[in-house]
């Protein structure tokens, strides 16, 4: 086919176009050479969970207290643990046989920035609150831990953070596998009416066991 005829044969092509699409659109722009577009090209691309991983995750990395629910003999300061998540994205083959998880969490002492006598962990209680546990219902949040000054809520409970206590736990590891579930606590400061004023500090370890 000559050069001739194929330009009629394109020309006559794109009028066809033009014409069928004249009653309903505008006519299109006429683009010049050395004329540009631009089109944006996005993707989602996920997270990849690797199987094989049981892992414990924390939402922040501090917790101011503030006072509120002090009394004459008592002063109270209360926070809220960030929330803890954990994952577990084994497969069943993978687990052994009676496998179990727990969080665990303990407290130093408060230490004084200006040389106040430190303030015993065993002032520093929480009340664990499971926020997702899955459908099986295996996931559980521990037991309020309490303070030294507070009487026992549970059977010699009233020791505070001075030991590691339970913040969330399962029995069942298999029964529960391939999922995430997440737990956070109030934190609760009890110190006697007397204590020194100023900035103390502690530390809360958090540790996952299974």
């Amino acid at each position: 086919m000559s050069t001739w005829n194929r330009k009629r044969l394109v020309a006559a092509g794109a009028a066809g176009v033009l014409l069928v699409g004249s009653a309903a659109l505008p006519s299109p722009a006429q683009a010049e050479p050395g004329d540009s577009g631009e089109v944006e090209v996005t993707v989602d691309i996920e997270e990849i969970q690797e199987p094989g991983v049981l892992a414990m995750s924390i939402a922040g990395d501090s917790v101011a207290l503030t006072e509120d629910g002090s009394t004459l003999l008592v002063r109270q300061f209360v926070g809220g643990l960030p929330t803890v998540t954990v994952t577990d994205m084994r497969t069943a083959d993978e687990l052994p046989e009676g496998a179990a998880w727990a969080v665990l969490g303990n407290a130093t002492d408060f230490v004084g920035s200006a040389g106040q006598a430190p303030i015993g962990a065993e002032h520093l209680g929480w009340r664990p609150r499971l926020l997702d546990g899955g459908d099986t219902g295996l996931v559980s949040a521990g037991e309020e831990v309490v303070t030294v000054l507070d009487e026992p809520t549970q059977p010699g409970n009233n020791v505070g953070l001075v030991d590691q206590e339970l913040l969330v736990s399962t029995f069942d590891s298999g029964a529960v596998t391939g999922d995430a579930y997440s737990v956070d606590a109030e934190l609760f400061l009890r110190t006697p009416a007397d204590v020194a004023a100023g900035s103390y500090t502690s530390t809360v370890t958090l540790s996952l066991f299974e």
